[in-house]
């Protein structure tokens, strides 16, 4: 007589965790903050631009050589790359899943808006559209060149943001998209300490003041490096 095979495996911890709401909403928190470190330090490097273009074509280089010499020539740089992949698909995949529950839950909408909303809740599914259609143009931008305005050169990003941010087009596009950004940090900030358990009534205020200091500080550090281009500041 054959051995009944089991079909009713039950799924494992990980699929559990990511199927909730609350597992979602905790890869949202962690991924967010990976990326927000990330463009603290992304903001501070572009802001060498404004010390010359020694500093910062040698910061380029500098990228490519972090973690010399127990690390080979831009393993480190790759390293840091992967987790930016994997922390941008987890917050992206996870926003729209959440983001279809809840249509789903609420398949009509409210009669009346919910008067404490702010702007930045109520822009953030727009506003992660518009920084993922800029993540792609920006790296096509200054790390392949591909849609590079003028002759662009490897390790030289002094000029070559300087030929992207002497076009009126790209100087829309960034700085639409760094207030995007600040909106996003804003709000996310918040929701991410209260996701992973940090927010109170004591320290809510803090918290919300935290993510307006890093959304403007952000915003404005990004938007710098554009303005300090067309003033001639930076040339």
């Amino acid at each position: 007589m054959a051995l009944a095979t089991r079909t009713d495996r039950r799924p494992s911890m990980a699929r559990t965790v990511w199927d909730s709401s609350v597992g979602k909403k905790t890869v949202m928190a962690v991924s967010g903050i990976v990326m927000l470190l990330y463009l603290v330090a992304h903001m501070i490097g572009n802001l060498k631009i404004f010390f010359g273009p020694e500093e910062i074509n040698h910061y380029a280089r500098w990228l490519r050589t972090m973690g010399g010499p127990v690390l080979h020539y831009e393993w480190g740089l790759w390293i840091v790359r992967v987790v930016l992949i994997v922390a941008v698909v987890a917050h992206a995949t996870s926003a729209y899943q959440l983001s279809r529950r809840d249509i789903k839950a609420r398949p009509s909408k409210y009669v009346h808006k919910k008067p404490s909303a702010s702007y930045a809740t109520r822009t953030m599914r727009w506003g992660g559209i518009i920084l993922g259609l800029f993540i792609v143009w920006h790296i096509l931008d200054l790390t392949t060149g591909t849609v590079h305005p003028g002759g662009y050169e490897h390790l030289h990003p002094y000029q070559n943001i300087i030929d992207t941010f002497s076009t009126w087009y790209s100087n829309v596009i960034y700085i639409v998209a760094m207030i995007a950004l600040g909106f996003h940090v804003q709000h996310g900030f918040w929701s991410a300490a209260q996701t992973l358990g940090v927010g109170s009534r004591t320290r809510d205020r803090v918290l919300k003041t935290v993510g307006n200091v890093l959304a403007v500080v952000l915003t404005l550090g990004f938007i710098a490096v554009p303005v300090g281009v067309m003033t001639g500041l930076v040339s």
